[in-house]
C-alpha cells in the first residue's frame, strides 16, 4: 500500500534549512494496521501529511496505492484526498462542525461528491456505535463521541487508506481504548489499511507493527509475538511476562543502524562518536572506542 524509500523533506526559510526526513525507508502492506511513534520533531507527523497528500516529499521515492506522489499535480492531490484517503485529527475542530448534528457532519462529505446516500452516512454511525446520537449537535457528546463521528467521517467516501494523528490525544484512558479498539474492528472488517501516528509507546499494545522515527528516519520496529486475540486470553488467566512485542534495530541499505542513547551510555559512549566492531562467536559486539594512555 505505502512504499517510502530514501525519503527527503526539507523545511527551507531565508536564512534556515530544517531537514524534517533524513532518507527514510518505509513498507507497509494493504490491509495493515500499524502505528509510528516518535518523540516531538522526530518527523513523524511529516511523514503522516506526505501521506495524506497535504505535503510534497522534496526528495525519493513516495508511492501509495500505486500512485508515485512526487509526480502528482495539485488536481492529482485534490483527487487523491476526496478519494484515497481518510484523516482523523487530534483536534475535533479539524474534523466536525459544531453548528451540525452528527449525522449531518457525516453526510457532509458524501453530498459534496455530488452523492445522495443518506444511508450510507446512517451505516457509518452505526458502524462507530453512535446510531443513538445521530440527530445530536457536537456540544452534546463527549469527546470521545465527537472522535468517533470523526473517524465516521473519514471513512464517508471509502477511502483505503485512513491516517490519525494523535488521534487518543484528547480522551481519557479508557476511551482511548475503545477508539484503538474501533481502529482494529474497523481494519479487520473491511480490510482498510490503518496508519496511527503517536508519541505513546503504550499504544505499541494495540497494534501488530510499531515503527520508531528518530531524526527524521525508522530507527527500530516492533512485531508484535501473538495476535492481539490470543494474548488477550492469556492476559485472562495470567500476566503476560514476555511482552506484546519484539523489538528490532533497522537497517538502512548502506548497513547503518540507530542505536539507542540508552544502549550506548550503559557501554560507556557519552562524547564519542565512533565504536569498536567486532564479530565474536556469530555476534557482532559494539564496545566504546579504546582509552587513550
Amino acid at each position: 500500500m505505502i512504499h517510502c524509500e530514501g525519503l527527503v523533506k526539507i523545511y527551507k526559510t531565508a536564512d534556515l534549512e530544517v531537514f524534517a526526513l533524513q532518507g527514510l525507508d518505509l513498507q507497509i502492506d494493504t490491509g495493515e494496521l500499524m502505528a509510528i511513534i516518535g518523540n516531538s520533531g522526530s518527523g513523524k507527523s511529516t511523514l503522516l501529511n506526505m501521506l495524506g497528500g497535504l505535503d510534497r516529499p522534496t526528495a525519493g521515492k513516495l508511492i501509495v496505492d500505486g500512485k508515485d506522489m512526487l509526480k502528482f499535480k495539485e488536481r492529482d492531490f485534490v483527487r487523491y484526498k476526496r478519494e484515497s484517503v481518510g484523516f482523523v485529527w487530534q483536534n475535533n475542530a479539524r474534523n466536525l462542525i459544531p453548528y451540525l448534528t452528527a449525522l449531518e457532519n457525516v453526510e457532509l462529505p458524501i453530498l459534496l461528491t455530488g452523492a445522495r446516500k443518506r444511508w450510507r452516512a446512517k451505516e457509518l454511525l452505526d458502524a462507530v456505535g453512535l446510531s443513538h446520537r445521530a440527530s445530536n449537535k457536537l456540544y452534546e457528546l463527549s469527546g470521545g463521541e465527537q472522535q468517533r463521528v470523526a473517524i465516521a467521517i473519514a471513512l464517508a467516501n471509502h477511502p483505503k487508506l485512513l491516517l490519525a494523528d494523535e488521534p487518543t490525544g484528547s480522551v481519557d484512558s479508557r476511551m482511548a481504548g475503545q477508539i484503538l479498539d474501533l481502529f482494529r474492528e474497523l481494519n479487520r472488517s473491511i480490510g482498510i489499511t490503518v496508519v496511527i501516528v503517536t508519541h505513546d509507546p503504550e499504544l505499541a499494545k494495540k497494534v501488530d507493527r510499531v515503527a520508531a522515527i528518530r531524526d527524521g528516519k525508522i530507527s527500530s520496529e516492533m512485531l508484535r509475538r501473538r495476535s492481539y486475540a490470543e494474548e488477550l486470553a492469556e492476559l485472562e488467566q495470567e500476566e503476560d511476562e514476555e511482552g506484546t512485542h519484539v523489538e528490532y534495530a533497522v537497517l538502512d541499505k548502506a548497513g547503518r543502524l540507530q542505536v539507542p542513547a540508552g544502549y550506548l551510555e550503559s557501554i560507556g559512549v557519552k562524547n564519542s562518536n565512533k565504536l569498536r566492531v567486532e564479530l565474536a562467536e556469530g555476534k557482532i559486539v559494539l564496545l566504546p572506542p579504546e582509552e587513550k594512555e
